[in-house]
């Protein structure tokens, strides 16, 4: 890069639906456009999230990965998927650092990040205040950092930041 070029960290977000999107738009509003410039995964079926983008950047979509109500056969078929696409997308765009705030698609975009090389920094839901969410207890491992929004889950899990909410 050239002398008068600033390099901004590419930052690829992870949005889920209603609360999900909701907390990782408030963190990049928090975080602000001098330092980074922003991409964004939304599952396929969701026709609201792109509508709240508030600071532009590039729209991606994937398969949703099963949901919490999905059957076994259901996730069999739609894990490997989500999980292929994720992979094929990081090594496309390759972020600096993925951040999510908990929904189910953040886990194969992750583990596909972490296979470029970009860090991950995962945001638990402020909905969970005593124990980490599905989603939660399978980051943990992945992410470089590990953010919770309450001080009582801090407490209860190791190694986890507390900075407050995002609401």
């Amino acid at each position: 890069m050239s002398g008068t070029t600033e390099h901004r960290l590419h930052v690829l977000v992870v949005m889920g639906e209603g609360g999900h999107t909701k907390q990782c738009l408030r963190l990049v509003d928090l975080m602000g456009t001098a330092d980074y410039h922003y991409s964004y995964v939304l599952v396929t079926e969701d026709t609201v999230s792109e509508s709240k983008i508030s600071v532009p950047g590039p729209v991606y979509r994937v398969v949703r990965p099963g949901c919490v109500k999905a059957g076994g056969l259901s996730r069999l078929a739609t894990v490997p998927w989500s999980t292929l696409q994720a992979a094929l997308l990081l090594w496309r765009v390759r972020p600096d650092a993925v951040v999510t705030a908990g929904p189910g698609v953040a886990l194969p975009v992750c583990v596909a990040a972490k296979l470029v090389d970009a860090r991950v920094i995962f945001v638990e839901s402020c909905s969970r205040v005593r124990r980490l969410s599905w989603t939660g207890r399978l980051m943990r491992p992945l992410a470089d950092l590990f953010f919770v929004q309450w001080e009582e889950l801090r407490a209860a899990t190791p190694g986890a930041v507390f900075a407050g909410r995002l609401y």
